[in-house]
């Protein structure tokens, strides 16, 4: 049973908050975890696995690690040890695989997250979500013809603006990306997404499907 009038974490306390402390930890161990300058508390790290974020519990001393894209969120593991949280993000970051991060890091659970993914998950899910929204509704022939592509199916859609969004890998916000629009049924306009200089180009309906998918294999 903990005490209540004893801080459970001293460490966090004197490096002035949680993003703080982590930073110092992540210093002394030559580990890059991707924090920004600014973080204090509230703060999410970005990786090509999805947005890290840590929780500190109350009543007991104990550092929850979760995973989040838009829509789902994964709890990976709980510690004490705010060296090993650290390490274990940094890992992360740098893309260990699931079996030597889980044996590396005893600490994290990482059953759940891989069979989401062995699954097709998130991407199938947010395909049916999107497809079952009302809101989206006007969208709904575009999303069935994109599904259809036994390519672009596999990637991760969402609505910015009214258009269809397509990113390569749905864990990785910075992955190849692009953006078509409906203007008609025979009328498509289509941008690939941080490409500098790159406008919208209209595409015909027969050449809807090849143009997406040479977009998304452009480096």
């Amino acid at each position: 049973m903990s005490n209540p009038g004893k801080d459970l974490y001293p460490d966090v306390t004197a490096s002035g908050g949680l993003a703080l402390a982590m930073k110092e930890a992540a210093t002394s161990r030559g580990c890059d975890i991707g924090l920004a300058p600014w973080a204090v508390d509230d703060f999410t790290i970005e990786t090509a696995r999805g947005f890290v974020s840590v929780g500190a519990a109350t009543g007991e001393r104990l550092f929850r690690l979760t995973v989040h894209i838009p829509g789902f969120t994964w709890h990976i593991g709980s510690t004490d040890d705010l060296g090993q949280l650290v390490e274990a993000i940094a890992a992360w970051r740098d893309g260990m695989a699931f079996d030597e991060l889980a044996e590396t890091f005893e600490f994290m659970t990482l059953d759940e997250f891989v069979r989401a993914l062995e699954n097709g998950e998130p991407t199938s899910s947010q395909w049916s979500d999107l497809l079952s929204s009302e809101f989206h509704r006007p969208r709904w022939n575009l999303l069935r013809r994109l599904r259809a592509d036994e390519e672009l199916r596999n990637t991760f859609p969402t609505i910015t603006h009214g258009a269809v969004r397509l990113r390569v890998d749905a864990m990785d916000g910075t992955s190849r990306q692009v953006l078509v629009h409906e203007v008609d049924r025979e009328r498509y306009e289509v941008r690939r997404v941080g490409v500098p200089g790159d406008d919208w180009t209209e595409v015909p309906t027969g050449d809807l499907i090849a143009c997406l998918r040479a977009a998304l294999h452009e480096e």
